[in-house]
């Protein structure tokens, strides 16, 4: 949050000079008394009681103490190190990221006794215009990308524990999520059935990637192999067949939420700064992510499965659809007969380069040697999305697809813009707080910052109800016609989507 908040500030006083800003002041409390719909937030964050979770974590035979547990980052290109206690130097010698420093409030101390304990949380959900937060871990986000088996493992599932026990007794208005690791299609079955069917869980977290060594290196060179990864991210070229993954998650009812970024990878491997780092990363992740899962079929093969994007906005989605439309109309299977090269009219080119060739006349159309023809099999690069028109790409990517975006970017209008957007359509953003993080600096001012759209013009007020309150419920009550029964919100729910 507050990513955009220059911007948006510039644009503010630019229209206020113009009479044309409408700014109320109105508390959050204030704009929640004034809507005719709930608020459900679906990105919050708690920060982890370490000294309470460090039992958990030994129940699980996982050493609280172990150096991965105090990583900062979710993966490494190369060897771990302690990278927070790392010197520039040292950084640079490793090419090892800066990795995130001072991420909680502290000035505020009532916020960070608020996102490390879920009964003042609850207490202060009035305050902040919230009726329903669904709760992400933080640090132990990054518990899904440990490297070793039964460290990642042991960890998820204390961390699963730990959450399931802190905010049962807030049940109806804190939802708490259990972290799933993805190394394995086995691994993550064992931990859905564990959170769902054990530990009573209704939302759940899954890893948004895993880094695999490449084999050629760890087979030649494998003191090596740890400097040379992959990024598996599910549907595109992924070593295992993750489809069991889909359809577990379908058998129980869950929809599937990824909150991985793209930190450490390519260009951002800045030693000296975080801020260079992170902007953009979370973005940038998802949009790998989502592509992956499209072009992979996923969403063709899982109809009735949701997928939320957190934290990355919706800018990157309008985008990537737009994409996804304009390269399929050019290299779609028929598109592709004008390229292939089978097809030169040879006499016609003789004639041409006769005419208008000067000094290269007498030379021949020819190509590379060392390029083999394509296999006929693999020239259809949609195949697995079954897409005969952009209509198809419209029908796979708009239902299953949701948008977690922070309440203060502009960008997310762009998700609502039926003018721009390709076949004017409207994609699922949803309010996400992301309230116990550094650019939350006070968790009350989060849904003005979001009403705030309404009042530049940026949202029409029923663009703003879909933000908080529609699109949740679609993305919950889909897989989950049951996600809301027992909470605040219930009966607002069941009279949306009777209405639905």
């Amino acid at each position: 949050m507050r990513l955009h908040y220059a911007w948006a500030c510039r644009r503010v006083q630019s229209a206020a000079d113009e009479g044309a800003v409408r700014v109320s002041g109105r508390s959050s409390a204030d704009i929640r008394g004034g809507l005719d719909h709930p608020v459900i937030d679906i990105d919050g964050h708690a920060i982890e009681y370490f000294p309470v979770l460090a039992d958990y974590l030994r129940d699980e035979g996982v050493d609280p103490d172990s150096p991965q547990m105090s990583r900062l980052l979710p993966g490494s290109f190369g060897p771990y190190r302690e990278w927070g206690r790392l010197s520039t130097a040292e950084r640079a010698t490793l090419r090892a990221a800066r990795p995130p420093w001072w991420g909680a409030p502290a000035r505020n101390t009532r916020d960070l006794a608020t996102a490390l304990f879920p009964r003042l949380l609850y207490e202060r959900l009035d305050e902040f215009g919230i009726d329903v937060s669904v709760i992400y871990p933080s640090v132990g986000l990054i518990y899904l990308h440990l490297d070793e088996e039964q460290e990642r493992r042991g960890a998820c599932r204390a961390l699963n524990r730990y959450n399931a026990d802190a905010f049962a007794p807030f049940a109806d208005r804190l939802v708490p999520v259990a972290a799933i690791p993805m190394h394995t299609p086995d691994e993550a079955i064992d931990g859905l059935h564990h959170a769902v069917n054990e530990l009573g869980f209704k939302a759940v977290v899954l890893a948004g990637y895993v880094q695999r060594p490449v084999a050629a290196v760890a087979e030649q060179h494998s003191d090596l192999a740890r400097w040379a990864l992959w990024l598996d991210m599910y549907g595109i070229d992924s070593e295992y067949d993750y489809d069991p993954v889909w359809a577990k998650c379908r058998e129980l009812g869950v929809s599937v939420a990824f909150h991985s970024g793209a930190m450490g990878w390519g260009s951002r491997l800045s030693i000296s700064n975080y801020m260079y780092n992170h902007i953009g990363q979370l973005a940038e992740g998802q949009h790998s992510l989502c592509k992956s899962l499209f072009m992979g079929g996923v969403t063709r093969r899982f109809p009735e499965l949701n997928f939320a994007f957190l934290e990355g906005g919706a800018a990157w989605a309008v985008s990537l659809f737009a994409d996804i439309i304009g390269h399929w109309e050019k290299r779609n299977l028929i598109a592709m007969d004008a390229l292939d090269p089978s097809n030169i009219d040879h006499e016609l080119f003789g004639e041409l380069l006769a005419k208008y060739a000067g000094q290269w006349r007498g030379t021949q159309l020819g190509r590379s040697p060392s390029r083999p023809k394509e296999d006929p099999r693999t020239i259809d690069e949609w195949k697995a999305c079954e897409i005969t028109s952009s209509g198809d790409i419209r029908d796979l990517f708009l239902p299953p697809f949701f948008f977690g975006c922070e309440a203060d970017d502009p960008l997310n209008s762009m998700a609502f813009n039926t003018h721009v957007n390709p076949m004017g359509v409207r994609l699922q953003a949803m309010f996400g707080s992301d309230i116990a993080h550094w650019d939350v600096p006070d968790m009350a001012k989060v849904l003005e910052e979001a009403w705030e759209m309404v009042e530049h013009d940026l949202f029409t007020e029923a663009d703003f109800g879909d933000f908080v309150f529609a699109n949740p419920v679609r993305f919950y009550t889909r897989t989950n016609p049951a996600f809301f029964e027992g909470t605040v919100v219930q009966a607002a729910v069941n009279r949306f989507v009777a209405k639905v």
